[in-house]
């Protein structure tokens, strides 16, 4: 069984038009844009165009420091959120179209070091290495304070990632924990997370996650396995054949995407109902360890690290789920982390 230290990841947003040095101002085409968190002490959003050309980089206000996570940045429509670990932060963008670009809406404290973040039922979700937290979301913006808390069923700093589902949220810690948490009926967190039941007796590190309605796509990392769950359960279990840990997923229609750290490629899988199918071991292969991985929009955005510097790999994906490279980037640091695509609050989905 071989093991891998599945590691940092890339943000790919999608937002329109082209970025200056210190801020982000928009165009009218509409065109899609790749950004990744620095991750370093003086955190940073980095902004390419989908030709990995650098169009610019916004400060978070606050430090990075965040590794072996997915679900660094999220989106939602309007808003970007990006975890600050180092500060014990979270910095929330609002898509400011009125004014030209990006703008800080609010640093939003949290209970611990944050690891991932995820937007849902009018709440941001915050995982921290010991917590999950929900933060109501109104007309004036993301609130400062915690409208739910709950502790992680370990909270030993190996949290991984969040997702949202029907009603609860989704967590994966490390060491061999995958968990939900009930939502009320106004989306804040409610009462204690639980162990979901039917894991694998081999599993061996829950990475990371996909979400769709009542679907959750969990890797095992080093059992070399995806599961899925649905009502806190695993309902089956696929092995990830011949590429070794995938370690981070996301998800384009009937297809699964796992990005295999040591193994250096992308694999494509067919989903459907309690079905997870290998459809292709390989679909790119890279240079580095892929990190994390990220579609939307008929794009793919994967970025790798070879220990010294990260690349930002930047794909059109066609209706059969091929990769076909359009952009490359080369970022001078290993520690680039965070990935997720957006567009305008007015454009489709």
């Amino acid at each position: 069984m071989k093991k891998s230290a599945c590691g940092i990841g890339l943000l790919s947003l999608l937002i329109a038009g082209a970025v200056a040095a210190q801020g982000a101002a928009f165009s009218g085409d509409d065109q899609p844009l790749i950004v990744t968190a620095s991750n370093t002490t003086q955190n940073k959003l980095m902004i390419y165009s989908p030709s990995g050309n650098l169009l610019g980089q916004l400060p978070t206000g606050g430090a990075g420091g965040v590794s072996g996570n997915a679900g660094g940045i999220a989106q939602d429509r309007e808003r970007l959120a990006v975890v600050n670990f180092g500060s014990g932060n979270v910095s929330v963008f609002a898509n400011d179209f009125e004014h030209g670009g990006l703008r800080v809406e609010n640093l939003i404290p949290a209970v611990a070091n944050p690891v991932s973040v995820a937007f849902g039922h009018d709440h941001l979700y915050i995982l921290t290495t010991t917590h999950i937290e929900s933060h109501r979301i109104d007309r004036h913006g993301v609130a400062w304070a915690a409208d739910g808390q709950a502790k992680l069923v370990l909270g030993d700093g190996s949290a991984a990632q969040v997702g949202t589902l029907q009603g609860e949220l989704i967590m994966s810690e490390k060491n061999n924990v995958i968990e939900t948490v009930k939502l009320d009926g106004q989306g804040a967190i409610t009462g204690t997370t639980q162990t979901v039941s039917h894991i694998p007796t081999n599993v061996n590190a829950p990475f990371g996650l996909a979400t769709r309605g009542d679907n959750a796509y969990v890797t095992i990392a080093h059992a070399n396995e995806i599961s899925l769950v649905r009502d806190d359960q695993v309902l089956t279990t696929t092995s990830s054949g011949t590429q070794s840990a995938p370690c981070w997923v996301t998800l384009d229609g009937p297809f699964l995407f796992s990005a295999n750290s040591p193994s250096k490629s992308v694999s494509r899988y067919a989903v459907y109902g309690q079905k997870i199918i290998q459809d292709a071991a390989v679909v790119a292969s890279f240079n580095g360890n892929p990190t994390d991985i990220t579609y939307r929009s008929k794009l793919a955005a994967v970025i790798d690290s070879n220990g010294s510097a990260s690349h930002v790999s930047i794909f059109d994906v066609d209706g059969d789920g091929n990769f076909a490279l359009k952009g490359l980037a080369t970022i001078n640091s290993a520690t680039t982390n965070g990935v997720a695509i957006v567009r305008r609050e007015r454009d489709a989905h």
